[in-house]
């Protein structure tokens, strides 16, 4: 089969498509023929070297959608010939608290889905929902899955409350807002970018401000008329310290990532005057998974920024270094 194959990390350019050995299913496995797969931050971080455990050479990519044309066993053959989206998340483990020391995902050091083909355990196969293309499908898994559990498994959002979205444009902070709004929820962003608040509130968010100005959490404030009731955090970072000021007494914050890094001057005395609940969250557990899945097949749909070609990954994991997408970038192979 073709695959995206990374042997040495460093540049864009170190993507390359190769001829690698098509998988074969065991018991349990299925091979899906990949027919588009999306990016996350998770892929370039590996590219870069900027993340535990690598192990070259390795295809990447954890999230896809496509057709099973091979089973393991007669128990995955009812999946052959069926449209499917993956559960990219390996070995979660039986408490649905937290991960298992085991969890791993799709995309190092299993192999990933810029690939013709992946194999994967049918148990983490679901159907792909009618209603949406082949590359709309390949944009949910990790970042979709992500932002349910976030919004819903570890803030409790519920409908009417005001949730505050940082970082509008990357996947996670876009799922977050389709579910939010679907949820019922009034939703306000920031961003780098007036342009991409001003796309965000076309797909449901009130208003938002950008987050280059030192006190954007009191503008904020100013905008929304009260304090809200929940942040979904991505940045980390000063981003963090503000949204412990901007939240409720009593709200929640979450936090699923720190792309802008450590926070370097958090005032713990807000987290206890203010009875905060600070949360933290990653990927998601199968039954996570699945309601995310059940979710969008109410007529959801994902934000996608632009499809290229597989063989055009590197151009792809520039794009997404760039922070200019607007939702996700989705690799073709077909």
């Amino acid at each position: 089969m073709r695959a995206v194959v990374l042997r040495e990390v460093g540049e864009a350019g170190n993507l390359r498509i190769e001829e690698w050995p098509t998988p074969v299913p065991g018991p349990g496995e299925v091979v899906v023929r990949v027919r588009a797969a999306a990016l996350n931050h998770r892929d370039v971080w590996i590219r870069r070297g900027q993340y535990a455990g690598i192990r070259l050479p390795a295809i990447l990519g954890s999230d896809a959608t496509g057709e099973v044309v091979a089973a393991g066993d007669a128990d995955a053959n009812r999946w052959l010939g069926q449209e499917v989206v993956i559960d990219p998340s390996l070995d979660w483990g039986p408490d649905l608290r937290a991960q298992a020391g085991t969890f791993h995902l799709l995309g190092m050091p299993t192999e990933g889905t810029y690939a013709e083909f992946v194999k994967v355990p049918a148990a983490n196969l679901h159907l792909k929902p009618s209603h949406l293309t082949i590359e709309e499908a390949a944009a949910l898994p990790l970042a979709s899955v992500t932002a349910y559990r976030a919004l819903t498994t570890r803030a409790g959002l519920r409908a009417g409350e005001t949730v505050v979205i940082t970082g509008i444009g990357g996947g996670v902070a876009l799922a977050a807002l389709t579910i939010a709004v679907s949820l019922r929820a009034t939703v306000y962003v920031t961003s780098g970018s007036e342009k991409k608040i001003a796309m965000a509130k076309q797909h449901g968010a009130v208003d938002g401000v950008t987050y280059h100005a030192s006190d954007w959490a009191r503008h904020l404030l100013a905008i929304i008329g009260r304090r809200p009731d929940v942040i979904i955090d991505g940045a980390g970072g000063d981003t963090f310290a503000q949204a412990l000021d901007l939240v409720r007494p009593g709200g929640r914050v979450v936090s699923y990532g720190a792309t802008r890094g450590p926070v370097s001057n958090l005032e713990v005395r807000r987290i206890f005057w203010k009875q905060l609940d600070i949360r933290g969250s990653t990927m998601g557990t199968p039954h996570d998974f699945k309601r995310m899945i059940d979710i969008y097949a109410t007529g959801l749909r994902p934000i996608v920024d632009s499809v290229l070609p597989l063989a055009e990954a590197g151009q792809a994991h520039a794009r997404l270094e760039s922070g200019d997408q607007f939702g996700k970038i989705v690799l073709r192979n077909w």
